[in-house]
């Protein structure tokens, strides 16, 4: 039905005849002469309908916007001064011959360059929404990123194999999808949270090098860059350690970025231990853009009057740590440093004390903060010096559990470097690397992977490993990209032995390990390479490449952060003899 896609014309096609198909986005009467500007998924060009053609005017005359229209027309320049320098079809315009209204359109719920629209109203009308230039470009760009992840991949040798999607039910992480089964009464099969396991027997199964672009599921609570189902970059590898499995993700990221953003990111990236990481910016994924960081001021605090410092100070699990802002205290208003009190609450921060750094000189005259009294000189001075404050400065401190102060401290630091405009431009990835194999989990009263149960361990030894779990590391890495983790992974444990006491620590029984494992268990003592792997967060990736602030913006069909479809009114009820079917009964 055409030619050409719409947004293709360019000044090359002057004086061919073309047939365009596309939706009108906007239609202008000027004095006698109609404009019609369409649009298809490649962009839009103008159309001009002349009076001296009157079949072809009184149909323009009768279009409106959405309208679905079918166009043959001339391709020629512009008259002078009329170009658009905004439109890559900005040069030309079609002279219409011919208009054919292929469907007519009801008035669209909301303008297309509407930028206020609501998300609801937005989710509601999908099909509406994804004609919207920013929208149609997002996914434009996801479609070019996985075109590029795939080339790369199949050319380094990676098989390209699916995974179930109804598979078995897994103890460790979030809640799964559960879907009952007609034909096992009163079993359920669940969607993969990830396909884990599947890799690794495919590993066993000698497949070498593995990649899958592939659909996960998880029922967990909702935020910006979580969905019910999202989409994963799945990959495997077998004879491969960190570095060279490292190595071989970092150059497919590096040209993704080059070919794809036509942006040079730093060849190799930097890397940086877990315990660094949390100790400089109290998190694991920082956002290295950001100039702030964290120092620790605990071994000053230790023995002070201020129970509110000295009590951290003297716990093992506790925290004092300070973030210098620098000219802080002159571009911060007494409001805005006592509204970073409410912010850090949101993390379980009880408070946020602060010094604002008045005039450095004059000693503590020259500070100003209510904590002051509380603090003895050789503390004062120590604080200063290990900060580097300067004139102008305002420090705020953190106290409490190691991971309260982490958690409220490192997000505070990425608001302030935000708010104040200290966050670089560009581009920042780094591994972070050697994190702890296990973390203690005070409700189970239990080790609990951090990462998950099949991740190889550092420990000389598997004695080594049940002595000390709690400084015992993993064989895992995850790639961080200006705050944001967007792929994690770890080399696997491949001896059935390993497997076994690393269940046996995380209180997996035998019983319960031959019950949910089994499988596994039995292919890791049929010879079992070595093999690593990771997983990146597809729509991350996407929303970080296109700027967009959720991956909402560049899914085609997301959920709200109430896993619910507003589109389809999904979930929805259904039919009784369907539940029968199933050996479901609704209580």
């Amino acid at each position: 039905m055409r030619t050409h896609y719409c947004g293709a014309l360019d000044a090359t096609h002057i004086g061919q005849d073309v047939e365009l198909c596309g939706w009108a986005h906007r239609r202008r009467d000027h004095g006698g002469v109609i404009f019609v500007d369409l649009r298809d998924r490649e962009g839009l060009v103008q159309v001009v309908y002349d009076p001296d053609l009157p079949d072809v005017f009184h149909t323009a005359e009768q279009v409106r916007s959405e309208f679905v229209l079918r166009v043959r027309g001339l391709v020629r320049r512009r008259p002078a001064g009329t170009e658009n320098p905004n439109l890559p079809t900005g040069e030309i315009e079609v002279l219409g011959k011919e208009l054919e209204v292929l469907n007519r359109a009801e008035t669209p719920p909301f303008q297309l360059d509407e930028d206020d629209v609501s998300e609801d109203v937005r989710l509601r009308y999908r099909y509406v929404d994804l004609r919207r230039p920013v929208m149609r470009d997002r996914l434009l760009l996801r479609t070019r990123v996985t075109r590029n992840l795939r080339r790369y991949l199949d050319d380094h040798g990676f098989l390209d194999i699916e995974t179930p999607m109804l598979t078995k039910a897994t103890p460790e992480g979030a809640r799964d999808y559960l879907v009952p089964s007609r034909t096992h009464a009163g079993k359920f099969f669940a969607l993969p949270q990830s396909p884990q396991l599947f890799k690794q027997l495919l590993m066993m199964a000698g497949m070498d090098r593995y990649y899958q672009i592939v659909r996960c599921f998880r029922d967990e609570d909702l935020r910006a860059d979580r969905q019910p189902e999202f989409t994963q970059l799945d990959i495997e590898t077998s004879f491969l350690d960190e570095d060279g499995f490292m190595g071989i993700m970092e150059e497919m990221v590096r040209r993704l970025f080059s070919e794809v953003l036509d942006t040079a990111l730093p060849d190799p990236f930097p890397r940086m231990t877990y315990a660094e990481a949390m100790r400089r910016f109290g998190s694991d994924r920082p956002d290295l853009r950001c100039p702030l960081e964290l120092v620790d001021v605990g071994d000053l605090m230790q023995g002070v009057e201020f129970k509110v410092f000295a009590g951290p100070a003297a716990d093992p699990h506790g925290r004092v740590a300070a973030l210098r802002v620098p000219r802080g205290g002159e571009r911060m208003s007494r409001k805005e440093i006592d509204d970073c009190t409410g912010f850090v609450a949101i993390y379980g921060a009880k408070g946020l004390a602060y010094v604002k750094v008045n005039e450095l000189a004059k000693g503590r005259e020259g500070l100003q903060s209510p904590i002051l009294k509380f603090l003895p000189d050789a503390a004062v001075q120590g604080i200063l010096a290990r900060t580097g404050a300067q004139d102008g400065d305002v420090i705020f401190f953190g106290a409490d559990k190691a991971k309260v102060v982490n958690e409220s401290l490192g997000a505070l630091r990425v608001k302030l470097g935000e708010d104040l405009g200290l966050t670089e431009p560009g581009w920042r990835p780094l591994w972070v690397v050697d994190f702890p194999m296990f973390e203690w989990d005070e409700t189970a009263d239990r080790w609990m992977a951090l990462h998950h149960p099949f991740t190889a361990p550092k420990a000389e030894s598997l004695d080594a490993l049940e002595e000390n779990p709690a400084g015992c590391l993993s064989r895992a890495y995850d790639m961080v990209l200006n705050g944001t983790e967007v792929g994690g992974g770890s080399i696997r444990i491949h001896r059935s032995e390993v497997q076994s006491r690393v269940f046996r620590l995380l209180g997996i029984g035998e019983d319960e390990a031959q019950e949910k494992f089994g499988f596994l268990l039995a292919a890791l003592r049929y010879g079992c390479p070595p093999h690593g792997g990771m997983a990146f967060g597809l729509d991350r990736l996407v929303m970080l490449m296109s700027g967009a602030r959720t991956i909402r913006d560049v899914m085609a069909f997301p959920k709200t952060q109430t896993a619910a479809c507003l589109l389809t009114g999904a979930p929805s009820e259904v039919a009784p003899a369907q539940l029968r079917e199933l050996h479901v009964r609704l209580r």
